[in-house]
């Protein structure tokens, strides 16, 4: 049985799967064909897995299934994870976290993320493109692009424009670029993100995508590079509600199958005004007409759930983010002390040591580390040279975390609600990584200039991601479909 794989998700084809319609060996099979069709032109993969690997784990699947052993409500189903999750070595699959400096580095066993999927039962078909290091190499570096992997592409908007800003409206995304794209141009049904400040929901808007980031600290991200402990989850991309609580089950080891799933009794919602939440024209030179059409689809969106039963209240405020201190340096000091050593540390053959000899390599090895138009590893020089003391930080890390929840916490209290809602294109999200808080995408429209999606981001306390996907099953009932790419 063929299946469009640009709007078939997960729980449809575990339906076909326990239905007999369809086996493991032949979804992946038609996720196979579409890479083939069209990953030359977006290149989102870094490096897919051996396909000869990847089609003896989905027999091994479809014979557990007919033997009656389901491992969880994913089993058989294809995932792509993000190149900074580590998968062992004999899969077939490089983790460099986008860097050439890491190429040859070898691990004898999964992250603890990528072996918990795996024990649920997915297929990981290979490790996407993303933005090297998470953007922890060079200022205004483009999303998705990397020395080892090159640029990802939109699939709605396709080329670049010349002398885009980092977050313009040709620009793919955030760091987990490669993730979305894969998903939204049908190469697989689910993908893993990882997010410091937007590297999730950024990309995950435009592509249409609904996406998870958990509260950090709730996931075990041994054997995952990320760029801070303080601001850093990964979290699961796909095309529709139902398969983020699917994944985010398996992910937090919760089930989310409340009875009262896509209704909105409990909820209660307070969109931001969107005039007040957008992006500086360095970060997203305007485009006549798009400001007035993302604010247009955002109060069409306000105006369907109310007519659809939503508790709601707008306009409700929020600070913006300039009273936050120290939002950057921190992550510059997390990266040297903590999360790239422990990066390294996890492989049992790495070729790089530290930050300074990351930048040595890069330093050795410009034509290919370092090319035009991206010469710098101003970022990477920053953190090498963040030598704060360790209780000095704790402090602001301590001061930045409770100013995060106070905002948020106040804003909850004093409108009556526990989501908060904003433009993902714009600086909302910051409060919810300075607290520590779990956010959620929701998708809104389609520019009409070059078809690219956008989207809005919720916001919630701490380990209530709950209220999230279930603001995000009753969105999908109530909201038009999502937005497929011209591919």
């Amino acid at each position: 049985m063929s299946f469009n794989v640009l709007n078939t998700n997960a729980v449809d084809l575990q339906q076909s799967l326990s239905e007999n319609t369809l086996t493991s060996v032949e979804v992946v099979q038609q996720y196979f064909a579409q890479i083939d069709r069209h990953e030359s032109e977006l290149n989102a993969f870094i490096s897919p897995a051996p396909r000869d690997k990847v089609l003896r784990v989905a027999k091994a699947l479809d014979e557990e299934r007919q033997n009656g052993q389901l491992r969880s409500a994913l089993h058989g189903i294809p995932i792509v994870l993000k190149d900074c999750f580590i998968t062992a070595s004999k899969l077939g699959m490089s983790t460099t976290a986008g860097s050439l400096a890491f190429v040859g580095s070898e691990a004898s066993k999964n992250s603890a993320i990528a072996q918990r999927l795996t024990d649920a039962g997915l297929i990981i078909l290979g490790k996407s493109n993303m933005t090297e290091f998470a953007g922890m190499k060079m200022t205004m570096m483009m999303p998705g692009w990397s020395s080892h992997g090159g640029q990802t592409l939109s699939p709605y908007v396709k080329q670049i424009e010349e002398n885009e800003t980092i977050l313009g409206h040709s620009a793919p995304g955030g760091s987990s670029t490669g993730s979305a794209v894969a998903v939204s141009a049908g190469f697989s049904p689910l993908a893993m993100g990882t997010e410091t400040i937007g590297s999730i929901i950024t990309p995950s808007s435009r592509n249409a995508l609904y996406a998870l980031k958990p509260t950090i600290g709730a996931q075990d991200v041994s054997g995952v590079y990320t760029m801070t402990d303080f601001y850093d989850s990964p979290g699961p991309m796909a095309k529709c509600a139902a398969d983020v609580r699917a994944l985010a089950s398996i992910l937090l080891g919760r089930d989310f199958n409340s009875p009262d799933m896509g209704s909105w009794k409990g909820l209660s919602v307070g969109f931001v005004d969107h005039k007040l939440w957008d992006l500086p024209d360095e970060l997203c030179r305007p485009h006549e007409g798009t400001v007035e059409q993302t604010g247009e689809d955002y109060i069409d969106v306000i105006r369907t759930l109310e007519k659809n039963g939503c508790p709601l209240k707008y306009p409700v405020e929020v600070p913006d983010t300039s009273v936050l201190p120290n939002v950057v340096s921190l992550a510059h000091w997390d990266f040297k002390h903590i999360t790239m050593p422990r990066f390294i540390a996890a492989f049992d053959k790495c070729p790089m040591g530290s930050v300074e000899d990351i930048i040595k390599f890069n330093e050795t090895n410009k034509d290919r580390a370092m090319p035009a138009p991206y010469t710098e590893q101003n970022d990477l020089e920053k953190a090498m040279n963040s030598n704060q003391d360790p209780e000095d930080m704790a402090k602001i890390k301590e001061e930045l975390r409770t100013m995060g929840r106070q905002i948020l916490d106040k804003a909850f209290e004093d409108n009556g609600v526990n989501i908060l809602v904003g433009p993902v294109d714009s600086g909302f999200c910051i409060h919810a990584c300075a607290a520590g808080y779990p956010v959620a995408t929701l998708p809104v429209g389609q520019l009409r200039y070059n078809g690219r999606p956008f989207g809005a981001v919720a916001i919630a306390k701490g380990d209530d991601e709950e209220s999230l996907l279930r603001l995000q099953a009753a969105y999908e009932a109530a909201c038009k479909p999502r937005p497929l790419p011209d591919l």
